[in-house]
């Protein structure tokens, strides 16, 4: 069993940066980590995603150039560093963790509130 939780979310100005940390716990060896959002009214989106070693990354069209994904294996957790942020970014914001492309694994989420 596999048990994430996020930590960094929070209210932001239009234009500033966030950075999202994801704790995991429980066994996450060659998982494959990444983040999902879902604003208010919307369905969960898909944000970016990185496989065990770090060296493949996704990310969904309207974030690329402005977040990156990383993870520490060694700490087994995973970051989301989202910079120029939207309003359209607002969203609570969950952790995933799979053995492959889909997740097995959500944490609860962490509130992102970016003000015009």
């Amino acid at each position: 069993q596999v048990q994430l939780v996020e930590s960094g979310g929070g209210l932001v100005q239009a234009g500033e940066s966030l950075r999202l940390s994801c704790a995991a716990s429980g066994r996450t060896y060659m998982y494959f980590m990444g983040w999902f959002r879902q604003a208010p009214g919307k369905e969960r989106e898909f944000v970016a995603q990185i496989t065990w070693s770090g060296d493949t990354t996704s990310y969904a069209d309207t974030v690329k150039g402005r977040f990156t994904i990383s993870r520490d294996n060694a700490k087994n957790t995973v970051y989301l560093q989202m910079n120029t942020l939207k309003p359209e970014d607002t969203a609570v914001y969950y952790c995933t963790a799979g053995r492959g492309y889909a997740p097995n694994y959500w944490g609860q989420g962490t509130q992102v509130t970016v003000s015009s």
